[in-house]
């Protein structure tokens, strides 16, 4: 596992050992940020389910200013944070140690990107995205990106976000989102 481009290009980064967490594949990783063209000009990064903080780390290498990494197992804060003293991007980095749905409670401040990629068998994808947007944590135009198994279907729209694009990757789908029209 490796940051793939951006100020930190090639640098390696750690992951939980064994089945804990399913690291997105440096290929996967390099597709979706590359779609994602010249969205990397500053602004905030929301990074749920973090596992190792590879997606969050990727934006801030790739010049996000801020990234908030979420991940419920005090096993995988634990290498999110030292995957971020490794970089020295402590103060670009918030990781909190919760619940998704309790995390984004205590967030104020809307992202400009949000990353989204549940344990497969986990997924509550329609609800978190919708409370996302009750809470006012997406900007306008802001893009969700859902990582999920090949054969799940995500809908066109969920409350203002609509979908925009979709990719497979093997027995992987990345759905992109969009706030507003």
């Amino acid at each position: 596992m490796r940051i793939v481009a951006g100020k930190y290009g090639s640098r390696p980064l750690k992951t939980l050992s064994g089945d804990a967490t399913r690291p997105t594949s440096d290929k996967v990783k390099g597709a979706v940020f590359s779609s994602l063209g010249g969205r990397f000009a500053g602004g905030r990064f929301l990074d749920c389910y973090s596992g190792s903080g590879a997606m969050a780390l990727e934006a801030i290498s790739r010049g996000m200013d801020q990234a908030v990494c979420v991940d419920q197992s005090h096993a995988a804060c634990r290498i999110i944070q030292e995957n971020i003293r490794t970089l020295g991007v402590q103060d670009q980095c918030l990781v909190l140690q919760q619940d998704i749905f309790r995390a984004i409670d205590q967030l104020t401040q809307p992202f400009d990107l949000v990353y989204i990629d549940p344990p497969y068998s986990k997924q509550k994808n329609e609800e978190l995205i919708s409370k996302l947007d009750r809470m006012h944590l997406i900007k306008e135009q802001g893009i969700l990106v859902v990582e999920s198994a090949d054969g799940d279907h995500l809908p066109d729209a969920i409350n203002d976000i609509y979908k925009y694009k979709e990719k497979k990757y093997r027995n992987t789908k990345i759905t992109y989102y969009r706030k507003g029209e």
